[in-house]
């Protein structure tokens, strides 16, 4: 079970998938992964850029110089960034748990801070609130998001316990 945070090496393997598409510079990256979280999350400078420059001093990126743009520090992949690439892939493959981890955590502390007696969070006018309602609309927004990127959610009617003996997920 994940402790915290987003799954370890993340925010590298997308900066690589990122680089491999084209050149790209630190803002450009930050936004682009912004965009992929929809909005919902955001890394900060101080995660990109040491990604960047461990990446050049590993001989995995290189600063391109562009004439039209010389004040920006464009990195591209190199062809050992190519092959450090594919094993992030390999690495990235086995994180799907961390991610549902990550994900039913949240949604069950949320949950835990809507209906638990031992929490006592008050509803303050104009922000978000932990009840049923607002509850009830992240589920819809998740199930929403599932059938525009993957077609008609259909209900599995299975426990997590057999879920994970179906695909052999252990423990």
């Amino acid at each position: 079970m994940r402790k915290s945070g987003p799954p370890k090496g993340l925010i590298s393997y997308l900066v690589l998938e990122l680089l491999a598409e084209r050149p790209r510079y630190g803002y450009e990256i930050l936004k682009e992964i912004t965009e992929i979280s929809g909005g919902h999350w955001e890394p900060s400078y101080g995660s990109v850029y040491p990604i960047l420059y461990k990446f050049e001093e590993e001989g995995w990126a290189e600063r391109v110089e562009r004439e039209d743009e010389p004040d920006r520090k464009y990195f591209a992949l190199t062809d050992a960034g190519h092959g450090e690439l594919g094993d992030k892939r390999e690495e990235i493959a086995t994180t799907g748990r961390e991610f549902a981890d990550v994900i039913l955590g949240f949604y069950h502390v949320y949950v835990a801070l809507a209906t638990d007696e031992r929490f006592s969070v008050p509803d303050e006018e104009g922000e978000w609130r932990f009840d049923d309602e607002f509850s009830a609309w992240i589920a819809e927004q998740v199930v929403r998001h599932y059938e525009r990127d993957f077609g008609e959610f259909e209900r599995i009617e299975i426990t997590p316990e057999e879920f994970r003996e179906r695909y052999d997920l252990g423990e």
